[in-house]
């Protein structure tokens, strides 16, 4: 058993079972991918993956099981890896990060620029997509952090940290019957069509509990997962806004009102998320105390050590989270 073979049946399994498409990515040939694994079916005794013709179909029951190990082997040789990098030159890597388009455009230039600023030498690549594909990416070792309010509860593998708290907005068109009310109700804010997030991204839950629990059924009429579109969806008159209130820009959207809504829905959450296990190198905890001050190394340690969720959230319940 080769290292490669478990790099090539993980790669494979991550890239839809196709062996062209991944022989594409780690610049080699898809022939010589084929016969790695037939090589590791044929030591291990089992298929890891069914056939049809020349076609791989699915992952069998024994290939996932050996896939999952596999997964865990290639994260230790990384971890190795970055100690390595950590003793040989401390400022110079790669991190990697995944999260929603709004923690991308609002939340993170600012954390980013002076991240850069100080560790020149660091690559950083930023991917994005909704909170469950975050996590997901998080999860299989693919990203080092993933930043998001929901979705990441889904992911046992995850350590999950508190960052800041954060409410909403409603926006509207100068014109609007709401524009002269400091303080709707939800009452008044259902009378009128909705433009907010797709559900699962930025909070949505939350709203929408806000509504279940008055017993109201607002008509969403419109649904985005980037607050930019809904603020154009608004100035067009589909309907009521509500998004995040750091995505509301007083100067790029003076056309429009924004009310506050934290008296109307209940504050949310914003995590960082990375794998148990994984090794943090020196300019990773100094990026997630960029973005959350009270992250700082002991407390990221003793979260780390923690055995489940519960002792992590206990951790936190002295600290007063920030206001974004």
């Amino acid at each position: 058993m080769k290292l490669q073979q478990l790099k090539y049946i993980w790669e494979v399994a991550h890239h839809d079972l196709n062996v062209s498409a991944t022989a594409q990515v780690l610049y080699t040939s898809q022939p010589g991918i084929s016969k790695q694994i037939r090589l590791l079916e044929d030591e291990l005794g089992v298929e890891i993956f069914a056939r049809s013709g020349k076609h791989l179909t699915r992952v069998t029951p024994a290939g996932e099981a050996i896939l999952k190990i596999a997964g865990e082997i290639l994260r230790k040789v990384d971890s190795i890896k970055q100690v390595a990098q950590e003793f040989s030159d401390e400022a110079k890597g790669s991190l990697t990060i995944a999260t929603t388009h709004t923690q991308a455009r609002y939340a993170l230039p600012s954390v980013i620029q002076r991240f850069m600023s100080k560790y020149p030498d660091v690559s950083l690549h930023m991917n994005q997509g909704t909170p469950t594909q975050i996590s997901e990416m998080a999860a299989n070792g693919s990203v080092d952090f993933a930043i998001a309010t929901e979705g990441m509860e889904l992911f046992n593998d995850l350590i999950m940290m508190p960052c800041y708290r954060w409410n909403r907005s409603i926006l509207v068109p100068r014109n609007h019957p709401l524009a002269q009310f400091k303080r709707p109700s939800l009452e008044q804010v259902a009378a009128y069509p909705l433009v907010t997030y797709v559900f699962g991204f930025t909070g949505r839950s939350k709203l929408d509990d806000a509504f279940k629990s008055r017993g109201l059924t607002p008509r969403v009429a419109f649904t985005a997962a980037d607050a930019d579109v809904i603020k154009t969806y608004v100035r067009l008159g589909v309907g009521v806004g509500i998004v995040a209130s750091m995505a509301v820009d007083e100067e790029a959207d003076s056309d429009l009102v924004a009310i506050d809504g934290s008296h109307l829905f209940a504050p949310s959450v914003t995590r960082i998320g990375f794998r148990k296990g994984t090794f943090l190198r020196g300019y990773m905890y100094d990026f997630i105390a960029e973005f959350a001050p009270h992250l700082t190394k002991a407390v990221i340690e003793e979260a780390s050590a923690c055995s489940n969720r519960a002792e992590v959230a206990e951790i936190f319940k002295a600290i007063r989270l920030p206001e974004y």
